[in-house]
């Protein structure tokens, strides 16, 4: 029950994300980014900065154990692909998210509540965050208040690579999941070929610009059609 707490937590911080952003004009960029640096403030205050280990076997096996030979984590995201997929492509919620994104006030006029439809997308969000941050934590056999840091590029880089644009609207789970396996091999790669990681920052800043770039061809491209 109580790896369900910190599930909660994401829950919770994702609401108030959803709610200031569906009822103000606030730039969503800004006012996540700004969530995100006041909760890892909290973290480091509540911690001192220190990591906390962890002795619990069951818990630790979350990021390290296995089933019938495939790692926990392995199925952890399977089942979420599984659930997200069936949400977004065959219920009502999944079409009223893409129109949303797509065009908000269309989607008003269409009868869809896009206030509380973007509550509820920033809510799954973060409790994806923090599943994710969970098993992180299990991995780690502690939970420590610096892991995390820059993970936001890559989470933005692997999308963007993945098809999803940032005018909304337009994106697919599948292709994420390729966006995401692109940056884990050039992660990877980088490290194994022992780039400086001051100049793996410099090559992650320009995938992100091509992507982004290649996203506003594509988009010049469907206004000219």
């Amino acid at each position: 029950m109580q790896y369900l707490i910190p599930l909660l937590f994401g829950a919770v911080i994702g609401f108030m994300n959803g709610f200031v952003i569906s009822h103000t004009t606030l730039p969503p960029f800004i006012v996540t980014l700004s969530m995100q640096i006041i909760v890892r403030g909290v973290s480091y205050i509540l911690t001192g900065g220190q990591p906390a280990q962890s002795n619990n076997e069951a818990f630790n096996n979350m990021g390290v154990g296995s089933f019938l030979g495939v790692p926990i984590p392995v199925i952890f995201v399977g089942v979420a692909f599984v659930i997200l997929y069936f949400i977004m492509n065959r219920t009502s919620f999944g079409r009223h998210v893409y129109a949303t994104g797509g065009n908000k006030e269309a989607a008003k006029y269409a009868g869809v509540d896009t206030r509380w439809i973007q509550v509820r997308v920033y809510v799954m969000s973060a409790v994806m965050a923090a599943l994710a941050g969970v098993v992180l934590a299990a991995r780690l056999y502690s939970g420590q208040p610096s892991v995390g840091e820059g993970f936001e590029r890559d989470a933005i880089a692997a999308s963007v690579l993945g098809g999803t644009s940032f005018n909304g609207g337009i994106g697919t789970l599948g292709g994420t999941v390729v966006g995401v396996l692109i940056i884990g091999v050039l992660n990877n790669g980088m490290n194994l070929l022992k780039i400086n990681s001051y100049w793996q920052f410099v090559v992650k800043g320009f995938v992100i610009l091509g992507a982004v770039y290649v996203d506003y061809l594509k988009k010049k491209s469907s206004m000219r059609k």
